[in-house]
């Protein structure tokens, strides 16, 4: 699945490739306002951190929410407290896409991760055009000449990256290449089950002076304080904030776990 969704968003890149070329969007990228310092904003503090996300769907369950304004339900997590928020982007699976990004940039200023399956520089040159703070680079996806190189490209363009893992190996690839947030994230990508008791497993191997975020398996706050206690940093959260009925409410729960 992993291999077919990153396929899928290289070609759906290279088909805005066809419309805006590579020279054009380099040009728009490093014309863009500076993106905001996510580090900082999500760095250690009393409390966890959180970053909600904005998602329509996904593989293993389908439809979750239809979602109609994104950069309204932005502004919500946003008033609620949310330290940042990421945008799925991809539409094939998940149902996003980057005019959310664009919109929601123009309605919050907490730092947005672009979440897609990014695998080469274009990817990366469109998040900083559009607005991004935050790329994702998952380390099951790419050799790791690939993800050395796509990770310092990004800095270079000022992003911060999330370098999300599913494995203890994947975290030590993480370490390697000197990722400072690094994800952990509970659901196989094979099988989609998922493992809450990964992050705990692996946390010790996240070098001290990175920011370690929880992601997936999070549907009540008694799970976000499992992965606080475990020395989780942030928690990246969706589908337990757009499937539920209050979702300024359940933002506000979340980010108060001590």
């Amino acid at each position: 699945m992993l291999d077919q969704l990153t396929a899928g968003a290289l070609e759906d890149a290279a088909e805005r490739r066809e419309r805006v070329s590579l020279a054009e969007i380099e040009r728009r990228a490093v014309s863009a306002p500076e993106p905001r310092d996510a580090l900082k904003a999500l760095a250690p503090t009393d409390h966890i951190r959180l970053i909600a996300e904005i998602k329509r769907s996904s593989p293993s369950k389908g439809a979750l929410a239809s979602i109609p304004d994104a950069p309204e339900l932005a502004a919500t997590y946003a008033e609620a407290g949310a330290d940042a928020i990421s945008v799925l982007t991809e539409g094939r699976k998940f149902g996003g896409s980057l005019d959310d990004l664009v919109a929601i940039r123009g309605t919050v200023s907490v730092p947005l991760l672009r979440k897609d399956f990014i695998a080469e520089e274009y990817q990366i040159l469109e998040a900083r055009a559009f607005g991004a703070d935050i790329v994702l680079l998952i380390v099951a996806a790419l050799e790791q000449t690939a993800l050395s190189r796509l990770h310092t490209f990004a800095q270079q363009l000022g992003l911060t990256v999330l370098v999300e893992t599913h494995s203890a190996d994947e975290v030590r690839r993480a370490s390697d290449i000197g990722a400072r947030l690094v994800g952990v994230n509970a659901r196989d990508l094979s099988t989609f089950e998922l493992d809450r008791n990964l992050f705990g497993e692996v946390r010790h191997l996240i070098d001290q002076s990175a920011i370690a975020v929880a992601e997936s398996a999070v549907a009540t706050v008694d799970d976000v304080v499992a992965y606080r206690r475990a020395g989780a940093d942030v928690v990246l959260v969706g589908e337990a904030l757009v499937t539920s009925g209050s979702p300024f409410d359940r933002v506000r729960e979340f980010r108060g776990v001590n």
